[in-house]
């Protein structure tokens, strides 16, 4: 990973869209959006890109924390990822990993997956689900940063 030379960097820079509307913390709150993260964990580490994961079940589960505070913070609730672990900078922190758009698409397909039954299991608001996916499509093609 230390060959700076293979780094991609993909056209056009870091996408430039609007964070998911405010609504989905507030219909979700924070259970509903740990829980929807947890379950996205569990499925990450059945993938074909879990080696990029914790391996153990508990240490996956303290991932998703980490992730789920995040996607509160970024759906409008309190800023508790960014005052423990300080500014998201997404892609730097996801440089140590070689992300590839294979590893993307099965990244979007366990959320997708996961996102189908949202409304009903984590009450997300189907009337966000949309824009709630465009943003995630968007960050993760900002994630890739090998060839």
């Amino acid at each position: 990973m230390n060959n700076h030379e293979n780094i991609h960097i993909p056209a056009g820079g870091p996408p430039d869209t609007t964070p998911p509307p405010t609504e989905i913390y507030q219909k979700m709150g924070k259970d509903g959006i740990f829980a929807m993260l947890s379950d996205f964990y569990l499925r990450l580490g059945d993938s074909e890109i879990k080696g990029m994961f914790p391996a153990s079940r508990d240490a996956l589960m303290e991932a998703s924390k980490k992730s789920a505070a995040f996607f509160v913070q970024i759906c409008g609730g309190p800023m508790d990822y960014t005052s423990t672990y300080g500014p998201p900078r997404l892609r730097a922190r996801h440089m140590p990993f070689e992300i590839r758009e294979n590893d993307k698409q099965v990244w979007l397909s366990c959320f997708f997956d996961v996102l189908s039954d949202a409304p009903n299991r984590y009450a997300f608001p189907l009337e966000h689900m949309d824009a709630f996916k465009s943003w995630l499509v968007a960050m993760a093609n900002w994630m890739v940063n090998r060839r």
